[in-house]
């Protein structure tokens, strides 16, 4: 290549085609013409109006009366099932636990979720913290079952199962964490004044200490409720749980104790709204 001779460089640092100049009024016969500016433009012009038609096409189909084009089988739900529905969240609380919840399915499942934060927190292993928490979100009729049944589950026996002292006070030194947090929620039953929710949740429980031996770790869970609109809003009558769905466990390297211990600490829970 003779000295004249120069490398054409992208604007990204990739090398182009090797350019060679030549005496004025010579041209290089080896090289195509380069098209002109307007035949660009009008092939992107073009290309702009097809892209357009296209997705004004999809946009009516999908802007429709609600009539698919296509089989039953094909037809994709009108919302996601984790959509923001738009209604306001409940605005007051009873005991440091939200209420007033609308009475619809919707504020059914607010209140199943928040329900289900409640009865998960460290406050339902003291007694004294616990009976308001059951007064605040079980119907009347059911307060008392509940009270019994969970005094008996509560047990000396119970508690050092948990790495807790009998009295179920947190040994020195350690932080005790029990963390319910809903995931999801849906409706399985409804009538007029009564709903079936179950709310699928993620649980943190165990002790937060250098010298502990029940480390904080993860569940999964979901909670069953039925509800009943009483006095102008939800209240839970009946509680059931079960195990899963569980996800596949990933591969994160496990905090130390001191870390939970700050987390869970430093972050505050929510108010859900469905």
């Amino acid at each position: 290549m003779s000295p004249d001779d120069e490398r054409n460089i992208g604007p990204f640092g990739g090398s182009g085609e090797t350019r060679t100049r030549l005496p004025e009024g010579e041209s290089d016969t080896r090289r195509p013409a380069r098209p002109g500016r307007s035949s660009s433009r009008s092939l992107v012009t073009v290309v702009g109006v097809v892209v357009l038609l296209i997705a004004a096409i999809a946009f009516a189909n999908r802007s429709g009366d609600g009539e698919a084009s296509g089989t039953a089988d094909e037809k994709k739900p009108e919302t996601s099932a984790t959509a923001p529905t738009g209604e306001k969240p409940v605005g007051s609380k009873t005991g440091g636990i939200p209420s007033g919840y609308a009475d619809t399915e919707q504020g059914a499942q607010s209140a199943a979720a928040n329900f289900a934060v409640a009865l998960g927190s460290a406050d339902m292993f003291d007694k004294g913290k616990r009976d308001p928490i059951l007064e605040a979100v079980m119907a009347p009729s059911s307060v008392s079952k509940f009270r019994s049944d969970l005094d008996k589950a509560y047990s000396p026996a119970f508690f050092k199962k948990v790495g807790l002292n009998e009295d179920g006070s947190t040994p020195s030194g350690d932080q005790f964490v029990s963390r319910t947090t809903p995931i999801g929620t849906k409706v399985t039953d409804a009538s007029k004044g009564k709903a079936t929710v179950e709310v699928w949740c993620s649980g943190l429980l165990g002790l937060a200490g250098e010298k502990s031996t029940k480390p904080v770790t993860n569940s999964w869970f979901t909670i069953t409720m039925e509800l009943a609109w009483i006095d102008g809003d939800w209240k839970a009558v009946t509680h059931s749980q079960k195990d899963g769905p569980a996800p596949v466990p990933g591969d994160d390297r496990a905090s130390g104790s001191d870390d939970i211990a700050k987390a869970v600490e430093g972050y505050g829970g929510f108010t859900y709204a469905r």
